[in-house]
């Protein structure tokens, strides 16, 4: 019985395949054949989400009553795989700005999810996140970024750092301190950017995801209206939080693409390349690091199943999903270098994209949460707070 439940639980609908697909070719046909030149010139195609919207693609955690598709966590996981086997960058662009969706849905008001949830789904308006600053990363409750209530509005005062899709974000998702310290002084809002007082104060260069926006706000008085205030106040860390634990499912399923697009890469490298006479594919020292490198990719694409379906069925999935981020962005990361291995001297060049899956690889290992972060969460689940 138990066994039947699993299977079932990770069978994929004839809908499920179709998104998948869809996500497929589009990245075959829309960025494929631009992510050698976007990479190289550091490029964040704006144009190309006017086109993932057209198609549905920005809407997969939109309910339908806002213009969205509302395909659920396993399809929209599907999906940011077949995107990021062509491009990671592309890949967590989307996911950012779906976990916002996601975000919007479940804890917006009424007059907040009018106001957002048909832009963000179907409007071609790209959603933001701000949460970390220059002294707080991990440690979240350590914010000190203020919004300071005035009237019938806030005034936003700060900076926030890294910040996905900042610079061309419609609306940004950003955690302000509206009480004391700790995490219950802690606040989220719904900021337009356009907003007097806001302002990109740094684009970040990066080693790998060259496609993705990241950037620094700054806030400088910036006022918006109380409507803003996601929740109630206090709760914005809760909010944070909750959003990054249903984004960790993209960011896995962004390492799982990264890894297949590693795999597919090796297989056809190790049959086309000859070495002492016959194809390198049939020496052990390399047809080892395939075998594995294809346990591992379907070990970490049945954790991301997992953790996407318990979403869909309204079950507990945080653990899972911290599993799920764990294992596919470490063995993104692996791989990335045996592929670039595999290649020899070749996947030290641009010449062939493993070296690119090598600089993307390693960031699923921070973003989102660390790796250090979810072997927390893991173990806590396992041994309680020991100590505390």
């Amino acid at each position: 019985m138990i066994a039947q439940q699993r299977v079932s639980l990770f069978e994929l609908t004839a809908e499920q395949r179709a998104i998948g697909e869809l996500a497929r070719d589009f990245a075959r046909d829309e960025i494929a054949p631009h992510i050698e030149r976007w990479d190289r010139e550091h490029t964040f195609p704006r144009e190309l989400y006017t086109k993932l919207n057209a198609v549905g693609l920005m809407g997969m955690l939109v309910p339908e009553a806002y213009g969205g598709v509302q395909t659920g966590y396993l399809s929209y996981a599907l999906a940011i795989e077949e995107v990021a086997k062509v491009d990671a960058g592309t890949a967590v662009t989307l996911s950012v700005h779906s976990m916002i969706c996601g975000a919007i849905a479940a804890l917006g008001s009424a007059a907040q999810k009018d106001a957002w949830l048909a832009k963000v789904g179907s409007e071609d308006c790209i959603a933001g996140f701000a949460l970390t600053e220059p002294d707080a990363g991990s440690d979240a409750a350590a914010i000190r970024g203020r919004a300071a209530r005035d009237g019938d509005g806030y005034v936003l005062n700060g900076r926030k750092q890294w910040c996905t899709n900042g610079g061309y974000a419609g609306v940004v998702m950003a955690m302000f301190r509206t009480g004391g310290a700790g995490s219950k002084g802690i606040s989220a809002f719904l900021v337009d950017p356009a907003t007097p007082g806001v302002a990109v104060e740094k684009v970040t260069r990066k080693l790998g995801i060259h496609t993705s926006d990241t950037v620094d706000l700054a806030f400088a008085d910036a006022r918006i209206p109380a409507q803003a205030l996601l929740g109630h106040e206090g709760a914005g860390l809760s909010a944070a939080l909750g959003a990054l634990t249903a984004g960790r499912i993209g960011i896995a399923a962004q390492a799982v693409g990264i890894l297949a697009a590693c795999l597919d890469a090796s297989v056809k490298f190790a049959k086309e390349r000859s070495a002492f006479g016959r194809p390198i594919g049939a020496f052990e020292g390399i047809a080892f690091k395939i075998a594995r490198m294809a346990t591992d990719l379907e070990a970490a694409r049945l954790l991301v199943y997992r953790a996407a379906a318990l979403a869909d069925a309204g079950r507990a999935f945080a653990v899972d999903a911290s599993k799920a981020k764990l294992f596919a962005s470490t063995a993104a990361r692996v791989h990335a270098s045996e592929a670039v291995q595999i290649h020899g001297g070749y996947g030290y060049t641009t010449e062939f994209p493993v070296e690119r899956y090598y600089r993307d690889a390693k960031i699923t290992e921070i973003y989102e949460g660390t790796s250090e972060i979810q072997q927390l969460i893991i173990a806590r689940s396992l041994l309680g707070r020991l100590g505390d």
